[in-house]
């Protein structure tokens, strides 16, 4: 092994990391609208000119903070999947440990819960490569609901897309096709189960349930429970979780 190499490697990483968790300090401090290059400059005690030089600009340090949280935000998930469906659980427990698991990255990161899920940041727009980072997270609740699908665990439901798909070809392919009959539209159904779970994330991440319930934990695995109900998977609660 060339030493000399690896020790210039981890040297020019240095000042990405140091940028970025710089950066991740004002966005608690300030927000994702606060955020500068001078300021990420003057705490991180770099010249502007080195920060430029890795970040030559304010939307490119975000992009770069946008894709580490919904990676770091996706791959939470994926490793809770992973240990419970080694485990052996059932579809509905791989899905109540996987949305725990983003619910608890999101309490422990909330600055970078708000800057992927909270308001966009003005004059911000997410470039192309955010979207597979972004779209590990559907992936995980898909592959669950796949797991259901083929393991007989749904219940088919009472209510059908009237009409064509509503959805776009990338988002059947990311599931593998359309189902057959009488779950033809469990991709329109996934997507509101998603939907929902962002949108309990955002209620809770940002109190806005904390002055009518009891317990913010048990609503949330409640919650989700109930809107596993609208893609007809049950979701164990309490002590039996398998």
């Amino acid at each position: 092994m060339d030493l000399s190499t690896t020790s210039s490697t981890a040297d020019s990483l240095m000042p990405s990391t140091v940028i970025k968790e710089t950066a991740r300090q004002q966005l608690v401090k300030l927000g994702a609208g606060g955020l500068s290059l001078e300021a990420v400059a003057r705490d991180s005690g770099l010249a502007v000119t080195e920060v430029e030089a890795v970040f030559p600009h304010r939307d490119d340090l975000l992009t770069a903070l946008v894709i580490d949280a919904y990676n770091a935000s996706g791959a939470a998930m994926e490793e809770a999947d992973e240990a419970a469906s080694g485990a052996g659980a059932s579809a509905g427990a791989r899905l109540l440990a996987v949305t725990r698991a983003l619910r608890q990255w999101s309490f422990d990161h909330t600055a970078e819960f708000t800057l992927i899920y909270g308001s966009p940041v003005p004059g911000y727009h997410a470039p192309q490569d955010t979207v597979p980072p972004a779209s590990r997270t559907p992936a995980v609740l898909a592959g669950i609901v796949r797991a259901a699908l083929e393991g007989g665990e749904l219940t088919p439901p009472r209510r059908t897309v009237p009409g064509p798909p509503l959805l776009l070809p990338a988002a059947t392919e990311l599931f593998g096709g359309v189902p057959e009959a009488p779950f033809s539209d469990i991709l329109e159904r996934g997507i509101v189960l998603w939907s929902n779970l962002i949108g309990l994330l955002v209620f809770q991440v940002f109190s806005r349930t904390h002055d009518s319930v009891r317990d913010e934990a048990a609503f949330f695995d409640y919650a989700v429970a109930v809107a596993a109900e609208s893609i007809g998977l049950v979701v164990p609660l309490g002590a039996d979780t398998d």
